[in-house]
């Protein structure tokens, strides 16, 4: 598996493995899946502001990526971040979120950024966050109830990294 910068050209295969967690999953509380020009703004935006954006590829595909980007937009938050990390459907419990997210931590790290937040969807998503603790991040809040999909409440868990 190799990690490396994520690239204009990777984001359709991004796109698809966003697509599959929003329409299957309740680690998003996007109920409809972004379309491939929308994941390109984002991606561009994440560029142009210097946060790391980062794919795992094996064997020629991408089988998933990792990114942080701004926690909140006002100016006070600027060492502050949040991270999201998204792996696709065949290669789930393999190490790839894992060595994305290690990596995602030593780029922003680099660049002088404080704390890491991880908001997670789903406070039964004991993947992410069986990882995001793997990875040091410590548990600091649940918001009960806070969003609606699949025609059930969800709650999100807050863990924190200190970078």
């Amino acid at each position: 598996m190799n990690i490396r910068a994520c690239e204009i050209g990777d984001v359709p295969a991004v796109q698809a493995i966003y697509a599959h967690h929003v329409l299957h999953g309740t680690g998003s509380f996007e109920e409809g899946a972004p379309s491939l020009e929308e994941m390109q703004r984002r991606f561009v935006a994440l560029q142009e502001g210097n946060f790391p954006f980062l794919v795992a590829e094996a064997d020629g595909e991408i089988s998933g990526y990792a990114y942080a980007g701004p926690y909140r937009t006002r100016v006070a938050y600027r060492y502050s971040c949040e991270n999201a990390v998204y792996v696709a459907p065949h290669a789930h419990r393999c190490g790839v979120g894992y060595a994305l997210m290690v990596e995602v931590i030593a780029q922003c790290r680099s660049r002088g950024l404080r704390q890491m937040i991880a908001v997670i969807g789903d406070s039964a998503n004991d993947a992410s966050i069986g990882l995001h603790t793997r990875l040091g991040f410590r548990h600091v809040g649940t918001f009960r109830n806070v969003g609606f999909k699949f025609d059930r409440w969800l709650d999100t868990v807050l863990m924190q990294l200190e970078l």
